[in-house]
């Protein structure tokens, strides 16, 4: 057994101590690696070290260093508590903000190994890849998410010193419950700019206003429809429909809303369209950074900056992170997006430099080519999980991953069907259903607003297109739908459509008389 001997001086520390002018010194090293070697991209890096507690408390509000006041937070805090403090649960080694400056949060618990670790991991891995993947661009405004969440908390503040905390709740109780209803799916001509919120809040108000008095005007008093009505397409066309972003049209449309309470959806509708890129990229944003963190923290081992001991600590970390449970182990929720993602950047990486016939008869456009960082940097920035998925998972990582796909009929009383095997048919198929499962166009229920009965009772009506056989769990509908009517003002009603064009199901809410 041979020992590699480093030399102390080059060492970046020592045993598990640490303190700050360390921590500056890890995270030039691996930036000298990151930029230097691996050719990232990244936004400026802002590393913050905190307590358990003050991380508990970032779980609790989502992770962002600035946030409005709701129950809610609390209750995800007392809960997050409860099962660290009994030792049932451990707290992630750090959070990081899609920000510039990128805010990486570090446990002041975490050995100076584990500060190594997720430095790479997050201050470049994950920061490279918020500041160079495509819907990252399309979708979030980095530099100014930080002004914009220092004006909703003070405006939601403001709020409640006027309007009433309960007033002030129960909005946000409503728009939180439609949250996964509220962003845009389609890229618009323009990016989000959230620096200008702000300054354009009070003229947004008034314009907002000036269109709703001009659309409301056209509902007709009484009973009686007249002859001049508004027309199907012309009443749509008016009110924006059909309009799968819920939220959005409440903010413009809603007949008894107050400015103050648009401006709490708009504040929710861009929160929850700041993490819209981040639910379709889990696996490859997790895959990049583990990736990153591994290529970052061998280098520094084979340069001899950190030590066998303190190199064995790593290992034994990034194996648990990368740790995949079997289908039939206790432990298995399913696929471990870190796992996953690793495991195909390093497919990736031995497909470009080392590949077989088989890759290159199925990846003609990478085998081969040699550079293995410029392949995976082109795929970081214009990669989906379900494009990446459907593009990129080899057969080799097929069999290694044991991965097969069963169908289970449930017409049938007894067993299931294997639909795919480790055959050329059953490759593609595999591919296919995986790749389906991180498509949220594929998963997430498709819900659209597709009319309001202007002539009548202004009742609001939606249709959900079921998918696959999969209808709305109905206690989950009917309290969603109650805050939805509650922000509308009228009756609401939810049409569940099936693959024959018929109405399924229907559901049905009226909104609740508050009395303060």
């Amino acid at each position: 057994m041979t020992m590699t001997v480093r030399p102390r001086d080059r060492l970046l520390f020592e045993g598990a101590d640490w303190d700050f002018a360390t921590l500056q010194r890890i995270h030039d090293a691996c930036e000298a690696i990151a930029l230097g070697e691996l050719g990232l991209d990244v936004y400026p890096n802002q590393i913050e070290v905190i307590t358990s507690e003050q991380m508990l408390d970032a779980y609790s509000s989502t992770g962002m260093p600035l946030f409005y006041r709701h129950w809610s937070f609390g209750k995800h805090f007392a809960h997050h508590e409860t099962f660290y403090r009994r030792g049932m649960r451990d707290l992630a080694y750090e959070i990081v903000i899609n920000s510039s400056p990128c805010i990486s949060y570090l446990m002041e618990e975490n050995t100076a190994t584990m500060q190594t670790l997720v430095t790479a991991h997050a201050a470049f891995g994950h920061n490279h890849f918020f500041k160079n993947n495509y819907l990252f661009k399309l979708w979030t405004d980095a530099e100014g998410i930080l002004d914009y969440l220092d004006f909703a908390k003070g405006y939601i503040t403001r709020c409640e010193e006027r309007y009433g905390e309960m007033a002030v709740e129960r909005t946000l109780d409503a728009a939180h419950a439609l949250m996964s209803h509220g962003v845009h799916r389609y890229a618009g001509k323009t990016a989000t700019d959230l620096r200008q919120e702000e300054k354009r809040q009070q003229e947004r108000r008034a314009h907002e206003e000036q269109m709703f008095n001009d659309l409301w005007r056209t509902v007709p008093v009484g009973k009686a429809k007249k002859a001049g009505d508004i027309g199907l397409e012309k009443r749509r066309a008016a009110l924006g429909l059909p309009q799968d972003n819920i939220l959005y049209f409440l903010e413009k449309s809603a007949p008894r809303l107050q400015p103050w309470q648009r401006e709490i959806l708009r504040i929710v509708r861009h929160v929850a369209q700041y993490f819209h890129p981040q639910r379709q990229t889990k696996v490859m944003n997790e895959g990049t950074a583990t990736f990153v963190h591994y290529r970052i923290m061998n280098r520094l081992h084979e340069r001899g900056q950190i030590s066998d001991g303190n190199f064995l600590e790593f290992l034994k970390s990034h194996a648990n992170v990368v740790f995949q449970p079997s289908y039939d182990d206790r432990r298995f929720s399913g696929f471990n997006p870190y796992a996953l993602g690793f495991a195909m950047m390093q497919d990736i990486e031995r497909i470009v430099t080392k590949p077989t016939d088989e890759d290159r008869a199925w990846f003609p456009d990478i085998a081969g080519r040699g550079d293995a960082m410029a392949v995976l940097r082109d795929v970081w920035a214009n990669y989906r999980d379900e494009s990446f998925i459907s593009q990129f998972l080899s057969p080799n990582l097929i069999r290694q991953l044991r991965l097969f796909h069963l169908y289970d009929d449930p017409e049938q009383t007894e067993g299931v069907l294997v639909s795919a095997i480790h055959n050329e048919r059953g490759y593609l198929r595999i591919r296919r259903q995986l790749s389906r499962e991180y498509d949220i166009g594929w998963t997430d229920p498709a819900i659209d607003i597709v009319d309001v009965d202007l002539a009548g009772d202004r009742r609001l009506l939606l249709q959900h297109i079921v998918m696959n056989g999969c209808y709305l769990q109905e206690n989950d509908t009917k309290l969603v739908l109650q805050h939805l009517a509650d922000l509308w003002g009228y009756d609401v009603l939810l049409q569940e459509i099936d693959s024959s064009s018929t109405v399924a199901k229907e559901h049905t809410a009226s909104p609740r008389k508050i009395v303060q």
